[in-house]
């Protein structure tokens, strides 16, 4: 008897494209040439259901990764295609930037080609490289090296403001940002607030600190804005 597949919530078409650009800190319209292509250039990222154009846990990993270098460096989507499609067939491998392997050599293959396709400096490189570790180091992984948890940065990646408060799990909350030290949806937490609630009593409430909270309610009221 043929044996069903199982079903994998890091696969599952679970986050518009808005929702998603938001959790990453990206503008939608970036996030979408990424996902979807632009100007006849096909996708960087092949997400999960392009026709419903919604993305899978496993491709907002991928386009934390790639947010990196879109976030200071400019870099156009034919550069960053050309590239990671170098590194693809360099590994073997077809989603490495989902791969634990891409923490590793693939960083430096990935960032060697890109540079030697926008012509930047060897100090560039490294900038570049460091950046991307940096968001390599807020993916959490199962002992096989997959995937499971994401921290996404709820202010800018270089302020390192609320480092871990908020954690994107798709196995809790239906993937939605939940507050990581209690489990409590974001959503939750920015209803209670804008209920009244103050920022103490929350804490108290869930056993976390007042700048957690903050950081939670942030995140969520910034979505609702979006």
């Amino acid at each position: 008897m043929k044996r069903e597949a199982r079903f994998d919530p890091r696969e599952a078409p679970a986050y518009r494209l808005s929702e998603a650009a938001h959790y990453l800190g990206l503008s939608a319209s970036t996030l979408r040439a990424w996902t979807l292509g632009q100007r006849g250039f096909r996708p960087v990222i092949s997400i999960a259901d392009p026709r419903g154009k919604a993305m899978s846990f496993v491709n907002l990993v991928e386009a934390h990764v790639l947010a990196a270098i879109r976030r200071k460096h400019g870099v156009t989507l034919q550069s960053v295609r050309r590239a990671l499609d170098y590194t693809r067939n360099r590994l073997g491998i077809d989603r490495p930037l989902a791969h634990q392997q891409f923490g590793t050599n693939g960083v430096d293959l990935f960032v060697e080609r890109l540079g030697e396709t926008i012509n930047v400096s060897r100090s560039g490189q490294l900038a570049m490289a460091r950046e991307l570790r940096a968001h390599l180091e807020r993916i959490e992984r199962d002992p096989r090296g997959v995937p499971i948890k994401l921290y996404p940065f709820t202010r800018s990646a270089a302020s390192g403001a609320g480092a871990r408060a908020v954690v994107i799990d798709p196995r809790i909350s239906f993937g939605r940002p939940v507050l990581a030290s209690a489990g409590v949806p974001t959503a939750v937490l920015a209803d209670r607030y804008k209920a009244g609630d103050s920022i103490d009593e929350l804490a108290a409430d869930f056993g976390a600190s007042r700048d957690e909270i903050e950081e939670a309610i942030r995140c969520e009221l910034a979505l609702q804005a979006a």
